[in-house]
């Protein structure tokens, strides 16, 4: 078992490294999310890429190591893990998806992200709904880029306009709730901040 964490944490620097090379040049070859983990029971909200630097290293003399695991060959990699200074739990997580299509990225989070909640050492919280289809992922992002276009301006910070694109996103899909309106809203963010090309997003919502 440590020569697995071992070898995922390896997995880890080195994606991350990779990130920080690669600079501001978003090609989309892997994301990078922090799921920030519930501490004394409470349920956690799930903060994504936007939230996290780009020179983010797991330190062993800040981070103890959990656990941790894999999908997809290594597709995707998740590490749980312990901040060593006030006892925070936090699942860093990994995923190669250079050359996917839109969906299919979008499935290999969701696939990540469900093994890394199953696994996790405190609880989490997860969507309401089935997993979203192509169209409602399409659906969503559109009205996610549609609030961020009548109510800020292009390059406004994803944390800036994260509560706005969640109140949308939950009106719009009040009756018909499905897991990964939280990925969504997350894609439109950061391509109208410029971060990532809008060739992350889904086709359909391009536009």
């Amino acid at each position: 078992m440590t020569t697995d964490l071992e070898a995922i944490g390896r997995d880890l620097q080195h994606a991350l490294a990779r990130r920080q090379a690669a600079g501001r040049r978003r090609s989309h070859r892997f994301r990078l999310a922090s799921l920030t983990l519930a501490i004394m029971g409470t349920f956690a909200t799930v903060a994504y890429a936007s939230g996290i630097g780009a020179d983010l290293q797991l330190d062993p003399t800040k981070w103890a190591i959990l656990g941790g695991g894999s999908v997809d060959g290594g597709s995707g990699v998740y590490v749980h893990a312990k901040n060593r200074a006030d006892d925070s739990n936090s699942t860093f997580l990994v995923e190669h998806d250079a050359g996917l299509p839109a969906y299919e990225a979008f499935l290999l989070h969701e696939k990540t992200l469900r093994a890394a909640n199953s696994t996790s050492p405190v609880p989490v919280r997860t969507e309401a709904g089935p997993l979203c289809t192509a169209a409602a992922l399409t659906r969503a992002e559109s009205v996610a880029l549609n609030t961020l276009r009548a109510g800020f301006a292009p390059g406004s910070s994803p944390d800036a306009t994260r509560a706005a694109v969640t109140a949308a996103l939950s009106q719009a899909f009040e009756t018909a709730p499905c897991a990964g309106l939280e990925y969504a809203g997350e894609q439109a963010r950061l391509v109208y901040a410029g971060r990532q090309p809008a060739s992350t997003l889904m086709p359909g919502a391009r536009t």
